[in-house]
């Protein structure tokens, strides 16, 4: 099963010593069950989010789910609620070693859509660089009407 979805996603971040960045994204992508009884949320970044020429995918299984970019911009990051995974982050000025400590993950995605939010810290050299919150919302794409 893949659908075509439209994605909505609402992303803040916040730094110590400045204030809250934001930012809102409509776009269209692909939702798809795998086989493993979890699903795949997939779009195309934009030069909105800076990520311009970039594939985002979120696999989302059990507990836990996977971000994967690949493009302009490499990485790959796993959020599983009340842990800390390390993961490399590929820029085109070089690599970072970032450490993601998931603090809190909800999920409602199923077959018909749903939502995903997860409230996340990021680490650089095991210092906080700042607090993340994430919300996703997936809808199938209305049939069109003749």
């Amino acid at each position: 099963m893949t659908d075509n979805v439209i994605i909505s996603i609402k992303g803040k971040q916040l730094y110590a010593e400045s204030s809250p960045d934001e930012i809102e994204l409509v776009t269209s992508g692909t939702l798809k069950r795998d086989g493993l009884g979890g699903f795949t949320v997939s779009y195309q970044e934009s030069e909105l989010t800076g990520l311009e020429g970039t594939t985002t995918k979120l696999h989302i299984h059990g507990g836990k789910v996977t971000l994967l970019r690949e493009g302009n911009i490499n990485s790959q990051m796993v959020f599983e609620e009340g842990r800390r995974h390390l993961s490399m982050y590929e820029t085109p000025y070089g690599e970072l070693s970032i450490g993601v400590n998931t603090r809190r993950m909800r999920s409602t995605l199923g077959e018909a859509g749903g939502d995903l939010e997860i409230d996340y810290a990021i680490e650089i050299d095991n210092l906080l660089a700042g607090q993340n919150l994430f919300r996703m919302n997936v809808k199938k794409n209305p049939p069109l009407r003749q």
